[in-house]
């Protein structure tokens, strides 16, 4: 059973040899592959390199084109930092003052420079292991995009203030992830994942009304092009799991802090979740047998369609031990499980 095709049953709650990994790494990689942040950030063929690394590695499921929030914020026109070796910085909000909405101009994603090497990653990633490995692209939800645009402060005050405003900014953002979803599906993307961790920041009654019917609209359009829809929202989200399943999307990832049992109790035969142990506690500060038991204990009480993964990204400086003991964990499981 190749990856595509554990994901695609796992997906069906049917017979798989092992629940798939689809860990997030992004710093991890490009660590592994000698290279500096940068260059894993700014160009394709470090992201390629260092994800072929990791899926050779480490038993992981799929190859990821996430790298950073600031794709389509660059392409917006805002100034991003990249550091040698470090993450980027966003010092200076594109949009300063309300009235600079106006001033925003849709980046194309063939023709903005930063998204446009997602979708070479992409394609590169379709030549080499397309048909094998999931493919997964990557966009910001539209909360998420406009927190990069104004910056978290002034947008929480926004949200408050000028909510009308922000609805505003959201539908830009929506249109831009929407056209980012599609070049990438038509580049060679099986997934799309969307990340929107700001909603794990505001109220259930901001999330259903400032993230929800946006990620709604950008997974209708990947379904509608034939791919999955991943979502992704760091933090706490107990509160909204339920308005999560609503988005449409096939696999949501829960961080550590998240009842996983609970959620997939209540809505394990809809959707796929993906979790959710502590990748600091666990992954990068536990020992090999804690990883063990926490990759166990997520796969037992995730039901038949959980996918394994850490809360969040994969710590840069995580021991290779405990990521092999996680797939150690998912081999044992796969081998004693009813489902197999």
């Amino acid at each position: 059973m190749n990856p595509y095709e554990r994901m695609s049953a796992r997906l069906q709650g049917g017979p798989v040899d092992r629940p798939p990994n689809f860990d997030i790494f992004m710093t991890f990689a490009a660590r592994r592959i000698g290279r500096p942040l940068r260059d894993y950030y700014l160009d394709y063929r470090a992201l390629v390199d260092a994800n072929r690394y990791v899926i050779e590695n480490f038993d992981i499921d799929l190859v990821q084109a996430i790298s950073d929030p600031y794709r389509e914020t660059a392409d917006f026109g805002a100034e991003i930092e990249f550091p040698e070796d470090d993450m980027p910085l966003s010092k200076i909000p594109l949009l300063k003052e309300p009235d600079d909405i106006k001033k925003l101009v849709r980046p194309h994603p063939a023709t903005g420079k930063r998204m446009s090497d997602r979708l070479e990653a992409i394609r590169m990633f379709r030549e080499q292991v397309g048909g094998e490995y999931p493919i997964m692209g990557w966009v910001e939800g539209a909360l998420a995009e406009a927190v990069d645009l104004r910056n978290i402060n002034n947008l929480m005050l926004d949200l408050v203030m000028r909510p009308e405003w922000v609805e505003e900014l959201c539908e830009i953002c929506t249109e831009v992830a929407i056209d980012f979803a599609r070049a990438q599906i038509e580049a060679g993307a099986d997934i799309i994942g969307l990340g929107d961790a700001v909603g794990s920041l505001v109220s259930p009654a901001m999330y259903r009304q400032f993230a929800l019917p946006y990620e709604q609209r950008i997974f209708a359009t990947v379904h509608e092009m034939g791919a999955l829809a991943r979502l992704h929202i760091c933090g706490n989200t107990n509160k909204i799991v339920g308005d999560m399943v609503e988005s449409g999307a096939d696999i949501i990832d829960l961080d550590y802090m998240v009842d996983m049992g609970a959620a997939a109790a209540k809505f394990g035969d809809r959707v796929s979740f993906c979790g959710n142990f502590n990748p600091v506690s666990v992954m990068l500060d536990g020992t090999p047998e804690e990883a063990y038991a926490a990759t166990l204990r997520c796969m037992e009480i995730g039901g038949p369609r959980a996918i394994s993964a850490a809360g969040c990204e994969i710590p840069q400086d995580t021991p290779d031990e405990n990521l092999r003991a996680q797939s150690h964990a998912l081999a044992d499981f796969g081998m004693r499980s009813p489902a197999r």
